[in-house]
């Protein structure tokens, strides 16, 4: 199988290169100039230049293909100008499905984001039928990769052979941007998480979100959706699971949202426009976290074979990624 995957420099990405490249894929990796090359290191496959911001970049990569699994993504909770994570996320995915119908491609695994969800502040676990609007979505991350399912689902609708997978917070090793939640990871390890709010996660194992995009190519159903989870824990709970492996403190002092939304504001101001460096948090983050993202994977189980798997092993893996990469302090040697 001839699989055009975006995405393979990122983190999820790279995995899902790794898990297609072990089922024998022969692989067309994106890439753009400015793209760190290290996640491609040991994958086998042919490297093509282009831009999801310049579509007709992309439509050699397409040339006799059977399937497009299209990761790629602005993933992003603080930008000075949105305007191009809308042109990536919405615009860039609306023209590869378009030039992915023109070339035959018989399939298309689109990687959406349970963030498209409708969630709720009292922790109700949902699912891919929970009712949903546009109005839902805070910030434009959420706002952009909402627009672009829709997009993904109208194809489907007219015929495409689309299918759409939510995975809800991926961690392990390779998250070297790092994410939004890789930087949970990497403060805590830092000593640069003081307090926390009352805020939940779905946590996922990285390598079984990589294994069920090789699934979905064969198994998944057309204009479905798939939730690809884990665990559902509160960020109290992440944070002790932690400490039970790094022997850090997890802390104890819960502030109020709206001491997180003043903070987070003046650190927008100050560190984001003033001085042109990325906050290190948001008001959209806050706003985000007024609501548990618990979610159910029922029926990526009963499709696809997902697996649930125990977020503990992952937990571990990606701690011990970060500090062997420099994001944080070697553990400490055992005294003899």
């Amino acid at each position: 199988m001839k699989v055009f995957l975006t995405g393979a420099t990122g983190f999820v990405g790279h995995h899902v290169a790794k898990a297609l490249a072990a089922e024998g894929a022969e692989l067309r990796l994106l890439t753009r100039k400015s793209s760190n090359l290290s996640n491609l290191e040991g994958i086998k496959g042919d490297s093509h230049v282009g831009d999801l911001g310049q579509p007709e970049s992309l439509r050699p990569a397409l040339e006799d293909c059977d399937a497009v699994v299209h990761v790629a993504a602005d993933y992003r909770l603080w930008i000075p100008d949105p305007a191009g994570m809308y042109r990536a996320n919405v615009e860039g995915t609306r023209e590869l499905l378009r030039m992915a119908r023109e070339a035959g491609v018989p399939r298309f695994v689109y990687t959406s984001s349970v963030a498209t969800m409708h969630f709720r502040t009292d922790g109700i676990v949902i699912n891919e039928d929970t009712p949903v609007s546009i109005a839902d979505m805070v910030g434009h991350y959420k706002r952009s990769k909402f627009m672009a399912e829709q997009v993904a689902i109208e194809a489907a609708q007219a015929g495409q052979q689309v299918i759409i997978l939510n995975p809800t917070t991926p961690i392990g090793p390779n998250d070297r941007k790092p994410t939004p939640t890789g930087r949970i990871f990497v403060d805590f390890l830092n000593g640069k998480f003081p307090a926390y709010v009352d805020t939940g996660l779905n946590l996922v194992d990285v390598s079984e979100v990589a294994r069920t995009h090789v699934q979905a190519l064969v198994k998944g159903a057309p204009g479905r959706r798939y939730i690809l989870g884990g665990e559902n824990l509160t960020l109290k709970q992440i944070l002790d699971k932690m400490s039970a492996i790094t022997g850090i403190p997890s802390p104890t002092v819960k502030i109020p949202f709206a001491v997180a939304a003043t903070y987070a504001f003046f650190e927008e101001w100050i560190t984001g426009r003033i001085r042109g460096k990325e906050p290190r948090a948001t008001l959209e983050e806050v706003r985000m976290g007024r609501k548990k993202m618990f979610a159910s994977s029922a029926r990526a189980e009963q499709e696809l074979g997902f697996r649930i798997m125990p977020v503990y092993p992952a937990m571990r893996t990606s701690i011990e990624w970060f500090r062997a990469n420099g994001y944080a302090p070697a553990e400490p040697r055992a005294k003899a």
